[in-house]
């Protein structure tokens, strides 16, 4: 019985072994060569560079957008202001009017605080460093979403920095900043001169203005931030460290923004925010030249209603596999393959100069039996009857 299970397992491996798509050469019957062994320390030098570039690529996390309408139409936004304007916080009122017509007051309050509109040595290296990540942002990196919202990217925490010294002068500015909690829909933020006054039963407000002289009127600005929702850490929006210098007293800059939320949901960062895209416009009001308009900075944004979901991924375990397996095989068929045609040259090459060597060696030896018989039926004659026949002498000198 034992005997009979022995046989049916020796059949059994039989038949397996005549699926065997890996055959094994036996060893006398391998030749190596130099040339195979330069390119095989140069195949797995290659192999091995490979990997490393695509466990790094592995290891390193992808962003996934998705969009979809904004559901969350009832919820309110948040709206971060910090700004200087160049004149005394008595000449000025900044609030925020929307569509709706709601009470400004309900929104909350901007702190208006008194300061210098020139910035100390350390607050104009903030400045330029702020303006310079802006302008990359907008000229050369062209995929700002991965220096942005990656993990990895910078963890920069912004904010100007108090000012190092007080200079021996009265404040000759106004910084406006906070937060304010305003309805969903479209508004407009305004600085202008005069604080605010808002009729009883009616819609809308008015800025009571003081009888100002022109000459107090500046509406230069410095943005030190500007943004909407919660603010995030390492993020530099579009209008942080702009500044805006004018030398007509009557002027009106406008800002016209369309604001996108966006809901981040990264390995670093789990919040609702917005994102925003921003066109600048200004001139002066001069009403005998038909220049109209309330001289101040006015904010005018809009929200849009599609929702932008980032998400940051990796790449899957078995994808990294199959490329792996791809680089592994892909390099050792290419190789391969590069030695045979590099050999099937080389013997094209080396065949030829044997070739011609050996045509070379047959007519050296056509010409040596040739000329042994000849030379032998010469020297059986003596030599002074060769001297005398002018046909042996002639045939002796072919």
């Amino acid at each position: 019985m034992r005997r009979l299970n022995v046989a049916n397992n020796n059949k059994a491996l039989k038949v397996v072994k005549e699926f065997d798509a890996f055959p094994k050469v036996p060893d006398d019957y391998k030749k190596t060569t130099v040339s195979g062994g330069g390119l095989s320390i140069l195949t797995f030098v290659i192999i091995g560079l490979l990997v490393i570039s695509e466990y790094q690529y592995y290891s390193s996390t992808e962003l996934k957008f998705d969009y979809q309408v904004d559901t969350q139409y009832s919820g309110k936004l948040q709206v971060n202001v910090d700004m200087t304007v160049a004149m005394k916080c008595d000449f000025i009122g900044a609030d925020i009017l929307d569509v709706t017509g709601q009470d400004t007051h309900s929104f909350g309050r901007l702190t208006l605080d008194p300061a210098y509109f020139d910035l100390s040595p350390k607050q104009k290296k903030y400045q330029s460093f702020i303006q310079e990540v802006n302008r990359y942002l907008q000229t050369e990196y062209h995929a700002v979403q991965e220096l942005l919202w990656k993990t990895g990217g910078p963890n920069f925490r912004g904010g100007m920095p108090p000012r190092e010294d007080k200079p021996d002068r009265e404040p000759d500015s106004c910084r406006v900043h906070g937060s304010l909690e305003v309805n969903k829909v479209a508004g407009n933020f305004h600085i202008t001169a005069g604080k605010v006054f808002r009729h009883a039963g009616m819609r809308g407000h008015k800025h009571m203005t003081p009888m100002l002289p022109p000459s107090d009127y500046n509406f230069s600005h410095r943005i030190d931030h500007l943004s909407f929702g919660e603010p995030i850490a390492g993020v530099v929006y579009p209008l942080d460290g702009e500044e805006l210098v004018t030398i007509n007293n009557y002027h009106m800059f406008q800002y016209f923004m369309k604001v996108v939320p966006t809901s981040v949901r990264t390995y670093t960062a789990n919040v609702d925010t917005y994102q925003f895209a921003v066109t600048e416009r200004n001139r002066s009001i001069n009403h005998h030249e038909g220049s109209h308009g309330v001289p101040g900075i006015f904010v005018k944004y809009d929200l849009n209603s599609l929702k932008i979901q980032v998400r940051e991924e990796h790449q899957p375990f078995w994808q990294f596999i199959v490329r792996m397996c791809g680089i592994v095989g892909g390099i050792f068929a290419v190789s391969g393959m590069l030695h045979d045609i590099c050999g099937f040259i080389v013997d094209i090459i080396c065949c030829r100069f044997k070739i011609a060597e050996e045509k070379n060696r047959k007519n050296t030896d056509l010409v040596n039996s040739v000329s042994q018989p000849l030379n032998s039926l010469v020297n059986q004659f003596p030599s002074h009857n060769i001297e005398n026949n002018p046909l042996l002498s002639t045939q002796v000198q072919t």
